[in-house]
């Protein structure tokens, strides 16, 4: 066992993923400071002593060093969030429980609480998305969008009323990414035009930002690239350097990776990088409408291993299983796992390695809580290496019949 801490083996995985000796990696680092470093020697000692996990680099090392990989410095070294209990922060905030916000909602009694209520509510189901069943959470998110959406009928003031339409909003960009998880285009697609109405009425930019994200995320799993990078640079106008526009980034970087441009692509990538290094670190990594710092790593998986950088999407694909795992194994993020697991599938199968090959795909395809527009777009590459390599091999077939029965579902 490695008992260095995890940030001590990254450093040194990110280094060996590109090839480079500590010499080119201290040199590296002293091109991406803004301030003089010491001289190769103390510099060379230091990396060694980082490497080894002897000592921490200090706050302003760690930038440094999360720029010379290309990442931020939250993904190597997180902040710990805390566990989150819907009742719990509901009774803190307001003094009621859910079923008492609902009774106060079908009673007409609109007052702080309620809206406060109604807020955290709508922040709650966004944190469930990334583990609870999806049929579960269409049906709790619909319910809650009715619910808000009947308060538009009342008499509010402007206050309230633009309270209401924020929130009802979120809940729009909830429903619709989960109905477009679900299969369910068309609906997800109107949810997506309604949440972006709702944004446009409340003036709220990162609503109207989110919405162009979906469109940009619809586009690349339905392979119109182009479209990819005219709805994401439609919500960067609209929304200018707030979490969403990392997102956005995001999405054009992997458009761009399935073009083929790679200069584009790191373009794209560095650009994310550098706004969400610069936003407040989330006190919420589990909601949706988050970026937190971990997503960096997923996003640079999908585009290295489109660009055949073998190396480097495997290095990723372990930070994000790793970084996605707590420390009983219980998986915090099944959708990012399954992914990084079809990205060792697809490493493995480009390097002969059929079993290991079937072996990831096919642990990826049975996450019980999957987006299955996303994770059919990834799968399809490692489909197209096993018919190319593996045409007739019994393991192959297997995998092409689980293929089949999600994309018949």
């Amino acid at each position: 066992m490695d008992d260095r801490p995890r940030w001590a083996r990254r450093i040194r995985a990110e280094r060996e993923a590109r090839g480079w000796a500590q010499k080119d990696a201290v040199q590296a680092l002293r091109a991406h400071s803004a301030r003089v470093l010491p001289d190769d020697i103390s510099l060379l000692r230091n990396w060694k002593r980082w490497e080894a996990g002897e000592s921490c680099p200090d706050p302003e090392y760690q930038t440094v060093i999360a720029r010379t990989f290309g990442t931020v410095t939250a993904a190597i070294w997180p902040v710990a969030g805390r566990p989150r209990d819907r009742e719990a922060d509901l009774m803190t905030a307001t003094g009621m429980n859910t079923l008492q916000i609902i009774t106060r909602l079908r009673a007409s009694a609109v007052d702080s609480a309620t809206l406060d209520g109604m807020r955290i509510t709508a922040d709650q189901l966004c944190s469930d998305y990334p583990y609870l069943p999806a049929a579960q959470l269409l049906v709790e998110g619909r319910a809650w969008l009715d619910r808000v959406g009947a308060l538009l009928e009342r008499r509010l003031s402007l206050a309230q009323h633009r309270e209401v339409l924020t929130v009802a909003g979120w809940l729009a960009l909830l429903v619709g990414c989960v109905e477009y998880d679900s299969g369910d285009r068309r609906a997800a697609e109107a949810t997506r035009q309604a949440a972006l109405s709702l944004g446009t009425e409340s003036g709220h930019a990162e609503i109207q930002g989110w919405a162009h994200e979906m469109r940009a995320w619809f586009s690349l799993t339905t392979g119109d690239y182009h479209g990819v990078i005219a709805a994401a640079d439609e919500g960067l106008a609209a929304t200018g350097s707030s979490g969403v526009a990392v997102q956005l980034c995001a999405q054009k970087a992997k458009a761009w990776a399935r073009i083929g441009d790679r200069r584009q692509t790191e373009v794209a990538l560095d650009q994310g990088r550098g706004l969400l290094e610069a936003l407040p670190h989330p006190a919420n990594h589990d909601h949706h409408f988050v970026v937190d710092p971990t997503k960096f790593d997923f996003y640079a998986m999908d585009c290295y291993r489109r660009l055949g950088e073998d190396l480097l999407a495997r290095a990723y694909a372990d930070e994000v299983i790793g970084a996605s795992t707590d420390g009983d194994g219980a998986e915090r993020a099944p959708m990012r796992i399954a992914e990084a697991r079809i990205t060792h599938g697809v490493i493995a199968a480009r390097q002969g390695d059929l079993e290991l090959a079937v072996s990831c795909g096919r642990r990826a395809l049975a996450a019980d809580r999957k987006s299955l527009p996303s994770l059919l777009m990834v799968s399809s590459e490692l489909t197209r290496l096993l018919s190319e390599r593996f045409p007739r091999e019994p393991g192959s077939a297997g995998y092409f019949d689980q293929i089949r029965t999600i994309q018949a579902h």
